[in-house]
């Protein structure tokens, strides 16, 4: 997890982030744990994949 991710973010490092934090979003769902600890992680990963996503233009359908 990245962080902290700021207005001024560079997105010439969108791509190696996006990999990282999906990987480690799908680890963290692999595991299958629902926890309230596990869920604020998840949620924090989704924001932070979102925040990319949207700051750098990118669209999520391009991301597979």
């Amino acid at each position: 997890m990245l962080d902290n991710l700021e207005s001024n973010y560079d997105c010439s490092h969108a791509g190696d982030d996006l990999h990282q934090l999906k990987q480690e979003l799908a680890a963290l769902r692999g595991r299958g744990s629902e926890d309230p600890q596990s869920q604020e992680t998840i949620n924090r990963l989704e924001n932070q994949i979102n925040f990319i996503l949207n700051k750098c233009g990118i669209n999520p359908s391009s991301l597979t």
